[in-house]
C-alpha cells in the first residue's frame, strides 16, 4: 500500500472546533459525539435528534461544524440545511448518508445549496461501530473543514459563466503566497516550473473535498479544450456517487462523460471519471491509450486515488500531459505529479484561498512541481489558452 500523509491542521493554543451532531438515530449520535469528545481539539456542542432541534437550537450552541444525517423526522437534512445557512452563512456542513443512489442524488445536490461537503455512512449500526476507517474519515474532515471555518473565509463559488480570457503571464508567475494553517507559521515559497511549450493532449483532474463544486466551475468553461484532448478525472468518491456525478457533468456539459470502463480507449471529446472502488489508470494497446482499471489496495487510504492515474498518464503522454490538482485533503497526487513533471509534463493546482481544503493542492505546490497555482476561477481560461497552443 502506498501512503501519502499531509501535515494535520492545527488552531492556536486553547482553541477548539465546535461541533454539532444531528441524526435521529441514537446509536449513531452517541457514536458520533463519543468520536468527537475523544478528540482534544474538537469540543462537541450540541448532539441533536432533528433538523428542527438543530435550527432552533443553532445560536444557543454556535458551532463550526454541524455533521447533518439526511433522512430525519419533523425536519430532514435538505429542508435543515438551507435554514440553517440563513442563520449562520459560513456554517460548515458535512451531509451524512446511508450509500443509496438516492441518497448520493442527494448529497450530491446538497453541495449546490451550501453543504461543505457529505459522508457516506455505512449500511447499518454495527458497520459504524466497527469501521475504524469511516470514523477516521469523520473525524479528519471535521478536524480539516472546521480549522478552515475558523481561520478562512471561504468565498462562495460563482456558478455563472465568465470569459476565457488569456491570463496575463504574471498572473501566473508572481502569485501572492497564501498563509500556511499551521499558526503563526512563516508563509513558504511557491517556486513555479515554466509554463508548457507545446500543447498537451491530455487534461487530468485530482480532487477531493470540494472536488464537485471546482469541477463545475472548470468544466463549464472549457468547451475549446474537450475538442482537442481527452479528460480523465479522479475524484475521491464511492461506488453510485461517481456513476451520479458522471449524469450530472453530461448534463451540464452537454457531452459525454461516464465512468471509465476497463480497455475502452481514450479519445477526445470525451471525459472519464474514475468509478468509485476503482482505480484508473491508463495503458498503451496497439499504440493507442486505453483505460485500465485496477483493483487492487487503496493507495493514500483512497479507491480511486490520484497517484496511479497520474504516474500512468505520464508513461503514455509523457511531456504531453497536463494535470491539475484541485481542493482535496491529504497529499494524493503529489507522487502523481512528480512523474508527470519528472517525464516533461505540467502540473497546475489551485489556490489556497479558493480551495475549500488546501491539502492536495497545497502538498504540490509547496514540492515546487507546479507551473501555476490559481485561483479557482482563473483554471478554466488558463487551460483554453494551453490547449489552444499558447504556452507562453
Amino acid at each position: 500500500m502506498s501512503l501519502a500523509f499531509a501535515p494535520t491542521p492545527s488552531l492556536a493554543a486553547g482553541q477548539r472546533i465546535r461541533v454539532m451532531i444531528v441524526d435521529d438515530a441514537v446509536v449513531v449520535r452517541g457514536l458520533f459525539a463519543r468520536w468527537v469528545e475523544a478528540e482534544p481539539d474538537l469540543e462537541l456542542v450540541a448532539s441533536l435528534r432533528t433538523g428542527r432541534e438543530a435550527v432552533d437550537q443553532l445560536e444557543r450552541a454556535d458551532p463550526d461544524v454541524v455533521v447533518l444525517d439526511i433522512d430525519m423526522p419533523e425536519l430532514d437534512g435538505m429542508a435543515a440545511l438551507p435554514q440553517l445557512l440563513a442563520k449562520k452563512p459560513d456554517l460548515v456542513v458535512i451531509m451524512a448518508s446511508t450509500l443509496t443512489r438516492r441518497n448520493a442524488e442527494i448529497s450530491l445536490r446538497s453541495l449546490s445549496l451550501g453543504a461543505t461537503d457529505y459522508i457516506p455512512k455505512p449500511d447499518n449500526h454495527r458497520e459504524v461501530t466497527t469501521s475504524a476507517a469511516f470514523r477516521r474519515d469523520l473525524i479528519e474532515k471535521i478536524r480539516h473543514l472546521g480549522v478552515r471555518a475558523k481561520r478562512f473565509r471561504v468565498p462562495p463559488l460563482d456558478p455563472t459563466p465568465f470569459h476565457s480570457a488569456p491570463v496575463p503571464a504574471s498572473a501566473v508567475t508572481s502569485l501572492p503566497i497564501a498563509p500556511s494553517l499551521v499558526p503563526h507559521a512563516p508563509p513558504q515559497a511557491i517556486a513555479l516550473r515554466p509554463m508548457p511549450l507545446m500543447t498537451p493532449r491530455v487534461l487530468l483532474i485530482g480532487a477531493s473535498t470540494g472536488g464537485p463544486q471546482a469541477l463545475n466551475v472548470v468544466l463549464g468553461h472549457i468547451a475549446g479544450v474537450f475538442e482537442r484532448a481527452p479528460v480523465l478525472i479522479t475524484q475521491h468518491m464511492p461506488p453510485t456517487f461517481t456513476a451520479i456525478l458522471a449524469e450530472h457533468l453530461t448534463r451540464l456539459l452537454d457531452r459525454p462523460v461516464h465512468e471509465a470502463v476497463d480497455g475502452e480507449p481514450i479519445v477526445a471529446g470525451t471525459v472519464y471519471i474514475a468509478p468509485g472502488g476503482k482505480h484508473l489508470r491508463v495503458s498503451s494497446r496497439d499504440a493507442a491509450a486505453v483505460i485500465a482499471l485496477d483493483d487492487g489496495p487503496l493507495v493514500n487510504f483512497c479507491k480511486p486515488a490520484v497517484d496511479p492515474m497520474f504516474a500512468s498518464a505520464a508513461e503514455v503522454w509523457g511531456k504531453k500531459a497536463l494535470a491539475v490538482v484541485l481542493t482535496g485533503m491529504g497529499a494524493d497526487g503529489l507522487r502523481g505529479a512528480k512523474t508527470i513533471v519528472d517525464a516533461g509534463g505540467h502540473v497546475l493546482a489551485q489556490d489556497e484561498a479558493s480551495s475549500v481544503v488546501w491539502g492536495m493542492p497545497g502538498q504540490v505546490a509547496h514540492a515546487g512541481l507546479c507551473s501555476a497555482v490559481l485561483p479557482l476561477e482563473k483554471i478554466a481560461p488558463t487551460l483554453v489558452r494551453l490547449f489552444g497552443g499558447d504556452g507562453r
